[in-house]
């Protein structure tokens, strides 16, 4: 599958002249929307289309951060201000009710999103809460218990299967041992391997879900070197072989400033380190035209699982 190890963001309602020329010929694995992209949902719809016809390719990947709460980026066309905490906290005194009402909630949700047609949600949030959790995470996690965040997380992954709609489990290993939010500057994680394992790294093993993004920290007492995107040792011998997790990795935004390096040093190292794809939020051109140049096309293990993926859409 000729297609670069890359999902590009683009700037605004409409594919410029440029865009256009990008993804026609530079051919990013996938494309991510936020708010800037989203005036309504006849716009939203398309632009889809547009971009679908541009790339040749009717199940292109489309992506979108729709958690709702504090991350909603179709909050231009629709009031989405449930979250998942929400779903956590009705858990502990009611589990059916919540399980059941959390099912439906996915279903009307993704009714939308495969209207639209979006085929991939940022969706769920399994890190663990702790008592210091920076707020960047807060809301976006079901609760500061391991075996709640495990069994909504599950559920959440089986019910977008139901509709045809893709996962991204986030932020592996475990963004909720963090004090700073990896947008402004690098999280760095004193904890040790067996501290992590007990809470942290729970909610993420054996997944099913068929791609996962990686988390912008320094778990130093694993790697003191390597944040986690840019982590071999990490990467395969905690995410690949304790986790068990087989689908496809994406890194964090690669323009995040957890991250030290300029963008293509980024996305390189987080392709060494293991990632199958990089992420650029950013939406500029010039940056997404250098970043696919500089990239390899996709390996023969995100070529065979990008199959499959597809084949699940039908």
């Amino acid at each position: 599958m000729k297609k670069k190890a890359i999902i590009i963001s683009i700037k605004s309602y409409n594919l410029s002249k440029k865009e256009i020329k990008l993804l026609s010929k530079n051919k990013p694995w996938g494309l991510i929307l936020f708010k800037r992209n989203i005036k309504s949902l006849n716009q939203l719809e398309d632009l889809i289309i547009k971009i679908r016809k541009t790339s040749k390719d009717t199940k292109f990947p489309i992506m979108i951060d729709e958690e709702g709460g504090t991350v909603t980026r179709l909050s231009n066309v629709i009031d989405h201000s449930i979250n998942q905490k929400l779903f956590g906290d009705l858990y502990k005194s009611h589990k059916k009710i919540s399980n059941k009402i959390y099912k439906n909630y996915i279903d009307n949700l993704c009714i939308l999103l495969r209207n639209i047609g979006i085929n991939i949600n940022t969706v769920p949030v399994l890190d663990v809460l702790r008592k210091n959790t920076n707020k960047i995470i807060g809301s976006r996690s079901f609760s500061d218990k391991s075996s709640i965040v495990s069994e909504l997380g599950k559920i959440c992954i089986n019910q977008y299967h139901l509709n045809k709609i893709a996962t991204v489990i986030k932020h592996i290993p475990g963004h909720g041992c963090s004090t700073i939010d990896s947008h402004l500057r690098l999280p760095k994680v004193r904890l040790s391997y067996k501290e992590l394992n007990k809470r942290d790294f729970i909610p993420f093993k054996s997944s099913k879900s068929r791609f996962a993004m990686t988390a912008h920290i320094l778990y130093e007492k694993i790697d003191k070197d390597n944040v986690a995107t840019f982590s071999n040792k990490i990467i395969s011998d905690i995410i690949r072989k304790k986790m068990k997790y087989k689908g496809i990795l994406i890194s964090d935004d690669i323009s995040m400033k957890a991250l030290k390096f300029d963008l293509v040093t980024n996305a390189k190292k987080s392709i060494s380190a293991g990632c199958n794809i990089v992420l650029y939020c950013g939406g500029k051109y010039e940056e997404s035209l250098k970043l696919l140049k500089a990239l390899p096309f996709v390996d023969e293990f995100t070529a065979k699982k990008t199959s499959e993926f597809y084949k699940f859409l039908r």
